[in-house]
């Protein structure tokens, strides 16, 4: 996750942008008191412990004790707590607190040498060793870390380690070496069981290749997976991912595979698996006539582990599955070869004002890479769209705008889709389900989606909709049922929008009208009014909601008689009250409009009922 960069107040932004440039975090600041952050938030304790119960790294630009008190009761599992450093206002000091073997002494330095600042480093390996034998770098995974504590004990008490196995970062420490150390540092890929002074740390060189029919079952690749390592005495903490043909990946059962060990899954094309075939031990015929390779688990393992790699175990299957296991000869990163399946974020943001944004949507938009919307949709993100990449579409072009939004996404990246008000109310998530549900394209210029488009991952997550923030500006005219009804013609015939309109009416629901007017269509809401007058009282109070959460805001009350069109707009919500809804004035002089439910009148009943009993 990006760390989170904590600012309370004005002073500290200079030395928190400096921060966010160098880590690649998000500000998040105090909304009493900073204006300028990529996520704003009310109450700090809150706001702090909930980031780090989630696991984001922490840099506070606030006094260490403070930091410490708001996180001390949440302290529990220290091989599971995020980093969290303090960092002086001015940026000269920078302190990790927690976290330090598993990222924070690496992340302070670096913040250091980006402020030209003093790093406070206080665990003893870092000092005496200038390692952290509990956290080992990028590409090596620690087999059993309950044993750290007691070998860096020894160690800063003055015993010696003898190494098994090679590894450029152990060799390069200041770590006291010996062939007689009385403590054991291994370096392994195979199944080891460590002594009581012993560190095993696995080289994440093993590549799974995995192959399966279409819906075979996740319990049977997981188990195959676990047999073909355990078989040939591989450790499963040595693996950099599972790897497989592009087709495979919306394949359930190879993300199960990939979530059961922990590890990345990626994918390549079947070009890329065939250009191994002479490396195969069991090609196929039949394998090549269904995907064009003659092997997707051996293919998929030697891709991953590269030229200079080999199969460390050739191809094992079960009725469904395949499995093959390449060996590289340096630790994978699987980031940075094949292709992720790729993710599109569906999100809305609410009607333009941040505080209306779910921290779930800030989250979607931060991890992503691109974001693809409505140009002033992205401008209402403001710092938030701050290093991603924008492609921005105007109106009237949103098949094109999610088209675009699916293909990135099928490229491997992570794509927020970003819509207005909630992402499944006339917004972009039906949408892209819509493509999805689509034939196939049929010749090279048609628009359909390409396979790999049609395999991405899909999260759609809700905003708050324009009718909700409309509602809750002038009270509660939601509170019985109600319905929604667009006006606009574009896409929906008339005769169909007159029909639902007379239904509403007829059956007294609280209308909420989007798309009321544009420049073309006058006349629409002029209808709907007439209609609703044939059933409804003349002074039923309509609200008119304009530029809600945005500059220029207007919210006011108007009676159904005098609702004109002239003064609505498209960026206008019109809720229409139902023969029930009303009005109440509070002392400060707002009108408010709410739709009863019935208390009143079931508390009437118990009590009539109550006197006929007496």
């Amino acid at each position: 996750m990006k760390p989170a960069i904590i600012v309370l107040s004005k002073a500290a932004l200079p030395a928190a942008t400096a921060i966010a440039d160098i880590t690649g975090g998000d500000i998040h600041g105090a909304r009493s008191r900073v204006g300028d952050a990529v996520v704003l938030f009310d109450n700090a304790a809150q706001h702090i412990t909930g980031l780090f119960k989630a696991g984001h790294p922490i840099i506070g630009l606030m006094a260490s004790g403070a930091l410490i008190r708001l996180l001390a009761p949440h302290l529990a599992d220290k091989h599971a707590e995020p980093p969290v450093i303090a960092v002086s206002e001015d940026g000269s000091s920078v302190v990790p607190l927690l976290g330090g073997h598993h990222g924070a002494n690496d992340l302070a330095r670096d913040i250091a040498a980006g402020l030209d600042a003093h790093a406070a480093i206080t665990t003893a390996g870092d000092l005496r060793f200038g390692i952290a034998l509990d956290a080992p770098p990028e590409g090596y995974c620690l087999a059993n870390p309950d044993s750290a504590k007691a070998v860096m004990a020894e160690l800063v008490a003055g015993g010696q380690a003898v190494v098994s196995g090679s590894a450029d970062w152990i060799a390069q420490s200041n770590l006291p070496i010996s062939d007689a150390g009385s403590v054991k540092l291994t370096v392994t890929e195979r199944v080891v069981e460590p002594g009581a002074l012993e560190l095993v740390y696995a080289p994440r060189r093993l590549c799974l290749g995995l192959g399966c029919e279409r819906g075979a079952e996740p319990r049977e690749a997981i188990d195959l997976a676990e047999k073909t390592l355990a078989d040939a005495g591989l450790s499963a903490h040595a693996l950099a991912g599972v790897f497989s043909i592009d087709l495979k990946a919306d394949e359930t059962a190879i993300h199960a595979v990939a979530d059961h060990f922990g590890v990345p899954a990626r994918f390549f094309d079947a070009e890329t698996l065939e250009a191994q075939a002479n490396r195969f031990e069991n090609p196929s015929d039949i394998v090549f006539a269904e995907v064009g390779c003659h092997g997707v688990a051996e293919g998929a393992a030697l891709a991953a582990a590269g030229n200079d790699g080999a199969l460390a175990v050739a191809k094992n299957k079960s009725r469904r599955v395949t499995c093959a296991v390449g060996q590289a000869s340096e630790p994978v990163s699987a980031g940075t070869i094949g292709r992720a399946r790729g993710m599109l974020y569906i999100v809305g943001i609410g009607p333009g004002d941040d505080k209306w944004r779910s921290p779930e949507v800030s989250d979607m938009v931060s991890n992503s890479t691109d974001l693809v919307g409505y140009s002033l949709y992205l401008d209402l993100l403001g710092p938030l769209a701050d290093g991603k990449i924008r492609h921005d579409f105007d109106l009237g072009k949103e098949e094109a705008r999610v088209h675009h939004a699916m293909e990135l996404a099928g490229e491997g990246r992570t794509i927020s889709l970003v819509c207005s008000g909630d992402a499944g109310i006339y917004a972009m998530a039906t949408l892209a389900f819509e493509l999805l549900d689509r034939a196939r394209p049929k010749a090279a210029d048609d628009r359909g989606l390409s396979d790999a488009a049609r395999r991405i991952e899909i999260a759609v997550s809700p905003g708050i909709s324009a009718l909700q923030a409309a509602a809750a500006r002038i009270g509660a005219p939601l509170g019985h049922d109600f319905c929604t009804i667009s006006l606009s013609d574009l896409l929906t015939p008339w005769p169909d929008i007159q029909r639902r309109v007379g239904a509403a009416a007829e059956g007294d629901f609280v209308i909420a009208f989007y798309n009321p007017v544009s420049k073309r269509r006058r006349t629409q809401l002029a209808y709907a009014r007439d209609v609703l007058l044939k059933y409804r009282p003349s002074d039923t109070p309509v609200a008119l909601a304009t530029n809600l959460g945005r500059e220029g805001e207007i919210v006011r009350v108007v009676p159904l008689v005098e609702l004109q069109v002239d003064d609505v707009d498209m960026l206008t919500v019109v809720i229409v009250g139902s023969s029930q809804s009303t009005t109440v004035a509070t002392g400060d002089g707002r009108t408010w409009v709410y739709t009863p439910r019935g208390y009143a009148a079931k508390a009437n009943s118990a009590i009539d009922g109550k006197e006929a009993a007496e």
